[in-house]
């Protein structure tokens, strides 16, 4: 007997049907003797379909009541499930994240989790044996008293956090794939599905493109220890062991791995803008003057290069910003050019990070030489590089991306499982 906290996606939970299949998994734990408690997104496409309206209904529309909004779609989700789960003669009910609560902060659309009493939860775990079905994405502000949303994604943040609130032994992520691979199948036919992986390569996979889980449930998992389990919710119920291992990855601390591979994994980004701002007069206070306009705006920066010139007088810094705030950073920068002192602008939005990603590489030398050679010879010019200590990438044409990511691949021997 154990602990469990289940999370579907919206794809698992698209109509009755599947939330049918999604009550078999969860009735297949319950009858193994574990406390459950399942936390869903809302149905596939309902989302966008609720995001629409608010947009249509007025182009500045009351962050707040954006939030009351969207977070509807969560609800319908948990109330269907509850009913289904009742239908099968399982103890449920659905909460909302109020109801819980689950305390956020008051930045509404984008809210951050502050605390979760799971206590009433347990307390019916105990009791009644009750499975509890809880809407993701969605919370309360303790100051304000209304409903808020974590952002897209927000569900798997919701589980984790939800995990460590009632002391569950594991966190199942059901989605549309059945692991966390080496890399995206569709653009390397040779991934395989790693059957652990060390919460920081995660983080770094997740952050740098790839899009099995959120960043913000990763690091929740990793603050919190709390294992990850990443597992297709399209695998029949009743073909798989409650007891066993069923196929999956495991997110765990790295003390949990045998041994780690140089390399885990290879993430890519094309939401990429590549920004050159030129001929910058070489003094103390420019960055800032750059990159504060743009953090004010709240426009994220990575890759930052910097290139001085011969005569040390003038400077050049190149940076990425995601592709959507490619506009918004444009016009920052140019709004602030009487106070930087640039000579010309440049920008591309063609272009595409790669980033290899592995706890190993801190024991290797030469990982990353052996990259841009391997890329040279495939006539692949690197524009920018950044490193850290598990990872290194490079910002490169968008229109040699999957031709990238293959040669890594296979240069770092992940085409073998």
């Amino acid at each position: 007997m154990g602990r469990l906290v289940m999370k579907f996606g919206g794809t698992s939970v698209a109509n009755i049907d599947r939330i049918r299949n999604v009550a078999r998994h969860v009735k297949r734990e319950v009858d193994a003797g574990h406390d459950v408690a399942v936390v869903v997104s809302a149905m596939s496409g309902k989302t966008n379909e609720l995001v629409a309206w608010c947009s249509e209904a007025s182009a500045m529309h009351d962050a707040r009541e954006y939030d009351a909004v969207v977070a509807s779609g969560e609800q319908v989700t948990s109330g269907l499930l509850a009913i289904t789960l009742q239908s099968m003669g399982i103890q449920a009910r659905s909460w909302q994240g109020w109801q819980i609560p689950i305390k956020t902060s008051e930045a509404h659309a984008s809210a951050r989790i502050l605390d979760i009493d799971g206590s009433e939860i347990m307390n019916r775990f105990k009791e009644r044996k009750e499975v509890a079905v809880i809407a993701g994405f969605q919370g309360i502000n303790p100051e304000t008293g209304r409903i808020t949303t974590l952002g897209r994604g927000g569900s798997d943040t919701s589980a984790v956090a939800i995990a460590v609130a009632v002391r569950a032994d594991r966190c199942d992520i059901y989605t549309d794939v059945d692991g966390v691979y080496t890399t995206d199948p569709r653009v390397v036919p040779k991934a395989h599905r790693l059957d652990k992986i060390a919460f920081e390569d995660m983080l770094e996979l997740a952050s740098q493109g790839a899009k099995v889980l959120q960043v913000r449930s990763v690091e929740l998992g990793m603050v919190h220890n709390m294992p990850i389990f990443v597992r297709s919710s399209f695998d029949k119920p009743e073909d798989i062991d409650p007891h066993g291992t069923p196929p999956g990855t495991l997110i765990c601390s790295e003390e949990e791995i045998m041994e780690m591979h140089v390399v885990t994994g290879i993430a890519f980004s094309k939401d990429e803008a590549q920004i050159s701002v030129r001929q910058i007069e070489d003094k103390p206070g420019v960055a800032a003057a750059i990159f504060g306009p743009l953090a004010d705006a709240s426009i994220n920066v990575d890759m930052i290069v910097q290139n001085v010139s011969e005569d040390g007088k003038t400077t050049d810094l190149t940076f990425t910003v995601p592709a959507a705030d490619y506009t918004r950073a444009r016009d920052t920068i140019t709004a602030a050019k009487s106070k930087i002192g640039y000579q010309r602008f440049d920008s591309a939005t063609d272009v595409s990070k790669v980033s290899v990603i592995g706890s190993g590489m801190r024991s290797h030398a030469g990982v990353a030489a052996k990259a841009f050679a391997a890329l040279a010879a495939r006539n692949i010019n690197i524009r920018a590089i950044t490193t850290s200590e598990i990872k290194f990438s490079v910002l490169i044409d968008a229109a040699y991306t999957e031709l990238a990511v293959r040669t890594l691949h296979t240069l770092y021997g992940l085409d073998q499982a």
